[in-house]
């Protein structure tokens, strides 16, 4: 390909300069291109080079220059980052993390979330997921929890740009597979990356066989790439789930801290210091924090801080006191009606 360019480019060659911006020319790859170039051309003072670098720095002291590809490339469909908008769907943890990385790659980042969330960096905040979708070139879905109904289905996906990319590593019920397999297969999208599906690919850890074959309607697609729940399967990342993991579990031991649990009412709790901890886990019924403070006080117990929280069936009532106190109060708040467990921090 390159002696032919050279021959058809011959009877413009006087005194000029080559420039290959092939990726990966190595110094024997311009001697082979020198080669050829004096075969074709009888020695010219023509010089080869190769790279961004160098083309850049000789284009700054010669007043003209060729510019010879040597492979055939196609660029059709393929893109830059650069420049682009990434919609972001969840602006938790996650997401702005994401929005970070995005911006420092040169994309435009505009997110929606449910919560009012400050934007980091030059983020813009959508009011609707329709503002969201129209605009963005890319969208990145982060949301939590498990969804009762498709977020991004034919609807949404109607609004989205012609050839827009959609990448979901949230939940796999966030997305109507089935649909999105339509809208690529007919090039209204331009492609999908997912971790995540409605059914997930049976590992041996859950007790089913591990080769059972996965199935979806996206397989087999161009410009789709499916994994299996893997992107957080690493072994740095392994490692800070299980620090993260140890760490709440001795936190709600030695603080009685519940953030981020799953099934009790979520409270962030000061450390203890000079004070003994009262930690009443009870149902959500009414009067039951009348009833603790009514034996605090029965007993005359100093209240140093005192904390509720509650979900639709539990209530947790944190108190806080003076060390000295009479300890037979104790018993009193173990036998409340509707306790679930109390426990005592020293």
């Amino acid at each position: 390909f390159f002696r032919k360019t050279i021959k058809e480019l011959k009877p413009f060659f006087k005194n000029q300069i080559i420039v290959s911006a092939a990726k990966g020319m190595e110094r024997e790859g311009c001697k082979r291109m020198s080669q050829v170039i004096e075969e074709e051309l009888g020695k010219p003072k023509i010089a080869v080079l190769s790279g961004p670098n160098h083309a850049e720095e000789v284009s700054r002291k010669m007043p003209t220059a060729s510019v010879v590809a040597s492979r055939d490339k196609k660029t059709a469909k393929t893109h830059e980052i650069r420049g682009k908008t990434l919609g972001i769907i969840g602006y938790g943890n996650i997401g702005s993390q994401l929005s970070i990385l995005a911006e420092a790659v040169g994309m435009r980042v505009v997110y929606f979330d449910i919560l009012d969330k400050l934007p980091l960096g030059n983020a813009k905040r959508c009011l609707t997921l329709a503002e969201l979708l129209k605009q963005s070139d890319i969208v990145s879905i982060h949301m939590s929890g498990n969804p009762k109904f498709h977020l991004i289905a034919k609807k949404e996906m109607q609004i989205m740009k012609p050839g827009a990319y959609l990448i979901n590593t949230s939940r796999g019920g966030a997305v109507d597979s089935e649909v999105l397999a339509e809208f690529i297969k007919q090039g209204k999208l331009g492609g999908a990356a997912l971790d995540v599906f409605q059914n997930e690919p049976f590992g041996s850890t859950q007790g089913k066989p591990k080769d059972q074959k996965f199935i979806s309607v996206l397989q087999n697609i161009p410009n789709v790439i499916l994994t299996p729940h893997i992107a957080g399967s690493t072994e740095e990342s392994q490692k800070n789930i299980a620090e993260f993991v140890c760490g709440k579990m001795i936190e709600f031991i030695n603080l009685g801290n519940t953030f981020l649990s799953v099934n009790l009412p979520n409270i962030q709790l000061p450390k203890l210091k000079n004070a003994h901890r009262l930690l009443h886990l009870h149902k959500n019924v009414p009067g039951i924090l009348a009833k603790i403070n009514s034996s605090l006080a029965y007993s005359k117990i100093n209240i140093l801080g005192q904390y509720l929280k509650t979900n639709e069936q539990i209530g947790y009532v944190i108190t806080d006191v003076d060390k000295e106190y009479d300890k037979r109060v104790l018993q009193e708040l173990r036998i409340i009606p509707d306790t679930i467990r109390f426990r005592v921090l020293y």
